[in-house]
């Protein structure tokens, strides 16, 4: 039991802070608190606009970027990633609470928590390397579409239509505007999506997006456009703690839902931290912390109103080029932000719905990188293919699930490619041949006598045409085998090559093996191919022995003429070992 215990604790204890990420904000504080502001002001209106597309409200954005951001920025992975409500994440949340309320969004939150921190725990982290390019750039394809999307109604001014699918609410949306045209709301949105985009192209360290959130904010109120409807109260502080959300009636059928939003919140997060790597020398995150610090994020928001957080690919790279060194910057960030909960509700209150909408539009597009979209559709067509079905199912069905399939498209893409690198190739045998030999001889064995080199993977995806191959083998006495070359073997490699032997031997044709490796005599003796190739005395340890024992059996049928007198034929393999 004590050993169990202290397991646990280790574990538990890797995942915790170290002195070393500690001491690493005391290095450059005021680089790191300078990034934190610059960040802070990028994430408000990212903050407010989250919120208000979750259909939690703007306070439920905020909330969220002060706890979850300090959370995931202390317990986290990296000492650069800046954690909030995100983009991807508002698609996930939408279609739940049409269905289970606010509150059954604060349960999903917190279950998908207590999720991420067992993936933590159990060291999940890893998996995330063997998600494929491809399938990550169509995935942010996806999402930038979505967010744009998601947008339409509030840059518009319309109400939000009924609908769960993002094409069919925009469609809607823009019917409504048709009817009754808002220019003021239009107006503004597009005006501050031009000033977000044209000012990052000018200046790219100036945070625009609050620029144009105060000016949208200063003319809807100098003006008095009563068109162009503000995003409403906000509370003054942060709401006391509460579990009351968990009254939710139902609370089983969440699961679901939370295993959702737990994927997407360590994917995203894990490639967030990923992006942070690459755009610095020397940083390095842990996945398995990362897990841990946003579990707990996710854990402690819902009790204080916020939605579910991830790591915030946007965010993060500005806290980069910003500047900072060390987890400090995205504390910073969060404390600057409570501070404006506290000090400044009644003035974010009044920025209009149509700023954030104009805000989200450029974040969207400004998420589409099309130099790496050109380079991975030019890739292969493989990877072509992939990227294209994720966006489109991101677009059309649900984020999780177009990443599943992305992964499983990908996966059946790189079987074939695998695949198509096993080898079945008849071999020139006569320099592996013993002794002397005459020409007469030669030809005679090679009129008896074939054999192949099977090169690369025999597993499932290719042991069928090996079988096909093999099996049209033209009328010998002898095949041989040589397997050293084999890289891999599944049980459907083995039972194939079991099948070829067995159909051989009908056919009167002696199977002879060599070079057998160690590493895939398990697989062979489970299906009983080393007892059949045993049981006729057919397997050696090298081609030169296979072939001397094929020509002893030509002599013994008469076949060859009676070989002079000679050591005895080797003995077949009997033992573990092979060369």
């Amino acid at each position: 039991m004590s050993a169990v215990l202290s397991r646990a604790w280790s574990t538990v204890r890797s995942l915790l802070p170290s002195r070393a990420d500690l001491a690493e904000m005391g290095r450059s504080p005021r680089r790191d608190l300078l990034a934190g502001l610059t960040v802070a002001i990028v994430a408000l209106p990212l903050a407010l606009g989250f919120g208000v597309s979750s259909g939690l409200g703007a306070e439920a954005g905020l909330v969220t970027a002060v706890v979850a951001g300090a959370l995931a920025a202390l317990f986290g992975g990296s000492n650069l990633q800046v954690s909030g409500p995100t983009g991807a994440m508002t698609v996930v949340l939408v279609p739940i609470v049409a269905q289970y309320g606010p509150g059954g969004v604060l349960a999903v939150g917190l279950i998908a928590g207590l999720i991420l921190v067992a993936l933590a725990v159990a060291k999940a982290g890893r998996y995330m390397s063997f998600v494929p390019a491809p399938v990550v750039e169509g995935f942010t394809l996806g999402i930038a579409c979505v967010i744009f999307l998601q947008q339409v109604p509030n840059a518009l001014g319309v109400a939000e239509p009924e609908g769960e699918r993002v094409l069919t609410v925009a469609w809607r949306a823009l019917r409504d505007f048709a009817a009754s045209p808002n220019w003021t709301a239009l107006g503004l949105a597009v005006g501050v999506a031009a000033l977000m985009l044209a000012g990052a192209r000018w200046r790219p360290t100036v945070p625009f997006s609050i620029v144009a959130v105060i000016l949208a904010t200063v003319v809807a109120q100098v003006f008095r456009l009563d068109s162009a409807a503000p995003i409403g109260d906000l509370p003054a502080g942060l709401p006391a703690p509460s579990l009351a959300f968990l009254d939710v009636p139902a609370l089983g059928s969440l699961l679901a839902p939370a295993l959702a939003v737990a994927a997407l919140a360590a994917l995203e997060s894990l490639l967030s931290a990923q992006v942070a790597d690459g755009m610095t020398v020397g940083q390095k995150h842990d996945p398995d912390k990362e897990l841990f610090g946003q579990g707990l994020a996710n854990i402690a928001a819902p009790m204080f109103g916020g939605v579910p957080a991830t790591g915030a690919i946007a965010r993060t790279a500005v806290n980069v080029r910003s500047g900072a060194s060390s987890r400090l910057a995205a504390l910073a960030h969060a404390a600057v932000l409570a501070g404006i909960v506290f000090a400044a509700a009644p003035l974010v209150s009044r920025i209009p719905l149509a700023a954030l909408a104009g805000v989200l539009l450029a974040t969207a597009i400004r998420m589409v990188e099309v130099g790496s979209l050109r380079a991975m559709t030019r890739a292969t067509r493989s990877d072509a293919a992939v990227l294209v079905l994720t966006a489109a199912a991101t677009l059309v069905l649900d984020l999780v699930l177009a990443v599943l399939i992305g992964l499983a498209v990908a996966g059946v893409l790189a079987l074939r490619a695998v695949a198509k690198q096993a080898r079945l190739a008849q071999v020139d045998f006569r320099p592996d041949l013993p002794g002397e030999h005459s020409e007469e001889e030669h030809a005679l064995l090679e009129q008896h006598i074939v054999a192949y080199r099977i090169d690369g993977p025999l597993f499932f995806a290719a042991a069928h045409r090996f079988l096909l191959e093999l099996s049209e083998v033209a009328d010998v006495r002898v095949v041989i085998l040589r397997m050293s070359r084999i890289t891999t073997m599944d049980a459907t490699g083995a039972l194939v090559l079991k099948d070829a032997v067995e159909k051989l031997h009908r056919r009167g044709i002696v199977v002879m093996t060599s070079g057998i490796r160690h590493g895939q005599r398990r697989v062979l003796e489970s299906v009983g191919v080393l007892e059949l190739l045993r049981r006729e005395g057919r397997e050696y340890a090298t081609t030169p022995e296979a072939i001397g024992a094929a020509r002893a059996l030509l002599h013994l049928d008469g076949v060859l003429p009676a070989p002079p007198a000679r050591a005895p034929a080797p003995a077949p393999v009997t033992g573990e070992t092979s060369r």
